[in-house]
């Protein structure tokens, strides 16, 4: 008789904080909603316990904070902390990629082409969603060769802060070809072994995206308020 086979299986908690997560990075859920633990309950046709775990599990994550648990509000940023977020970017990816390009290999290289081809689908497509899990798969497939473990958890959970952002800014702002182009300069230096102009190029591609997208959320907010 065959031996057991290992499958993945998603409980109810998973499912909802992965779909949860979902709306708040693509902005269904917007900054500052507040989600009631009863109307998700009947929205997804479940009791509140497993809403009540995903949301503290997005809680833990930084993407809601639970309000007397009863429900939550979305994250809201202040433009200061919107900044801080893509500046500790630049301190953790820029370091994590100078160690990486003198250690690539052929198979890395291959696993950024795969997922930059993915990438530029997802760009055709005009799925910013995909596009937005993509980004950080590649994000994290130039830096993998640098084997530094616990920087990449501590980026990880950074990058869950970014990714909405990322989003509205590839969406409103139209900045796709220009990202588009930076992604393949960034390969084509890390496969040069040219360590210093990547780690430069690095610098300006998340130093422009937050530029723009402070500009953005500045506007954004102004006319919020008025």
């Amino acid at each position: 008789m065959a031996g057991k086979r290992s499958i993945t299986r998603q409980s109810l908690p998973d499912v909802i904080t992965s779909d949860i997560r979902e709306r708040i990075l693509n902005g269904d859920l917007s900054e500052g909603v507040t989600i009631r633990q009863e109307a998700l309950a009947e929205e997804y046709d479940v009791s509140r316990m497993p809403v009540r775990e995903a949301l503290k599990r997005l809680d833990a994550e930084g993407l809601v904070q639970l309000t007397n648990n009863q429900g939550a509000t979305v994250t809201k940023h202040s433009l200061d902390e919107i900044g801080e977020i893509f500046d500790l970017r630049i301190l953790i990816e820029v370091d994590l990629f100078r160690r990486a390009i003198p250690a690539m290999t052929a198979p890395h290289v291959e696993r950024c082409e795969r997922i930059l081809e993915a990438m530029e689908l997802s760009y055709d497509a005009d799925d910013v969603g995909k596009w937005g899990a993509l980004n950080y798969d590649y994000h994290s497939a130039l830096y993998a060769a640098a084997n530094r473990g616990l920087t990449n958890d501590v980026l990880q959970r950074i990058n869950l802060q970014s990714d909405r952002y990322v989003r509205m800014h590839l969406s409103v702002m139209k900045q796709r070809d220009p990202a588009r182009q930076e992604h393949r300069e960034l390969l084509e230096l890390a496969r040069e072994g040219n360590t210093e102009q990547g780690c430069a190029l690095l610098t300006r591609h998340i130093s422009r995206t937050k530029k723009n997208l402070l500009e953005l959320m500045a506007a954004k907010r102004a006319d919020d308020n008025l």
